[in-house]
């Protein structure tokens, strides 16, 4: 058993002004993302510039924290909606999903495609490695504001919170949906692979990880189970995430389209 230190949400203040770790989170991740890019853009063969990572950017980056924000009203907050039409705008009072944000940034994406007149499924699969260390900062961050926490467990690594001993479900999702998410995408598409194969490899990593984390990770209180005592709201949103995601990786590789990220023939 590990007592949770009870970490002080706020990094720290200049005036009136507070610098949460959480915000502290996502500037990380997007700088890891940025990075990467270039890193991957700056590869011989690649058909990707500085300049195109730049504008990349920017649009994932409102892809994220437009669709992560809407999300979580539309698919968690509903109820807090109903009694507060301002609620979607009070982003103080924290809730960002991330299926929200994955729909945003794949709108977003897109948009930049069309402006740059590239293969939707090429900009996709340039970003399927890059959100790995995203989520691991985002969960780390969750781990700092003590939410998230999972089941009442017995295990020698759980944390003791409010005299209860729980899974540390966020650094669980940290390390798996971040870490192991990003080693394995990160490796893959480090050579040409057919056109799709890395987005459907990061939706099927992503949703089986999310839905079996979701046995140890209690739901959001005004939500609860939605059946059996078992099946939550993550659940329900992951599980057509690994369907498209196989889909995506038998049409990748029966078709075998070459990716356009990459200046020569595969």
């Amino acid at each position: 058993m590990i007592q949770y230190p009870g970490f002080n949400p706020i990094a720290f203040s200049v005036g009136p002004v507070k610098v949460h770790w959480y915000g502290i989170m996502y500037l990380l991740g997007f700088g890891a993302g940025w990075s990467l890019a270039r890193l991957r853009a700056a590869k011989p063969g690649s058909t990707w510039k500085a300049q195109d990572v730049d504008d990349f950017i920017f649009f994932a980056m409102l892809g994220v924290i437009l669709g992560g924000r809407i999300g979580y009203v539309l698919f968690y907050g509903l109820k807090f909606w109903a009694k507060d039409a301002l609620y979607p705008f009070k982003i103080w009072d924290g809730g960002m999903s991330f299926h929200g944000g994955m729909i945003g940034v794949i709108v977003a994406v897109s948009l930049f495609a069309w402006r740059r007149r590239r293969n939707v499924a090429d900009v996709l699969d340039f970003t399927a490695p890059l959100p790995g260390l995203g989520l691991f900062f985002g969960r780390i961050g969750n781990f700092i504001n003590g939410e998230l926490w999972g089941k009442v467990t017995t295990v020698p690594w759980g944390f003791k919170v409010d005299g209860q001993v729980r899974h540390a479900s966020q650094l669980y999702e940290a390390v798996f949906e971040g870490l192991v998410l990003f080693a394995i995408l990160w490796v893959f598409t480090s050579r040409p692979r057919p056109r799709l194969a890395p987005s459907g490899l990061f939706l099927i990593i992503y949703g089986v990880v999310r839905f079996a984390i979701e046995f140890v990770r209690v739901p959001d209180e005004h939500i609860g189970y939605l059946a059996g005592g078992w099946l939550t709201e993550g659940q329900v949103l992951s599980f057509p995430m690994v369907i498209v995601g196989i889909v995506l990786m038998a049409y990748a590789y029966r078709t075998r389209s070459p990716s356009g990220n990459f200046a020569t023939a595969q």
